[in-house]
């Protein structure tokens, strides 16, 4: 055995992360525990928290400043996050709450038995929210 993984954080790498930060604390109820500025001012790291949930974000510019030769792999958005919330009554006020987010795939009843629907956060990520 390869050892016990504790927890997964993904760390989202995007074009700004303000809009970001802002979205998830206005929408979901997130905090900002942690927050790294760039020399501008804006913030080039941050990280977001709520109910054992983290989500950091990380903008393009700085990766490429810390790793030069990552620049040619920071292309699309290849990853979706996927949330799983205790009741359909969650669901409801989770769609309620990001209500104006793009919709990537409206409210479904999956084969696997979830409902979930999926939106587009403002770095372009896909978020998939669902009750099962």
């Amino acid at each position: 055995m390869a050892g016990t993984l504790k927890s997964l954080t993904p760390v989202l790498i995007v074009d700004a992360v303000e809009p970001c930060v802002q979205f998830w604390i206005e929408t979901l109820g997130f905090s900002k525990p942690n927050e790294v500025p760039g020399d501008d001012g804006k913030l080039v790291f941050a990280i977001l928290q709520k109910d054992g949930v983290e989500i950091m974000y990380q903008t393009k510019a700085s990766v490429i400043a810390e790793t030069p030769e990552q620049a040619g792999d920071l292309g699309g958005h290849s990853t979706a996050l996927f949330f799983t919330v205790p009741s359909i009554a969650d669901l409801d006020a989770i769609e309620q709450a990001v209500d104006g987010a793009p919709i990537v795939k409206e409210r479904h009843t999956t084969f696997y038995g979830s409902t979930e629907f999926y939106i587009r956060e403002p770095g372009g990520n896909v978020v998939g929210f669902a009750a099962f």
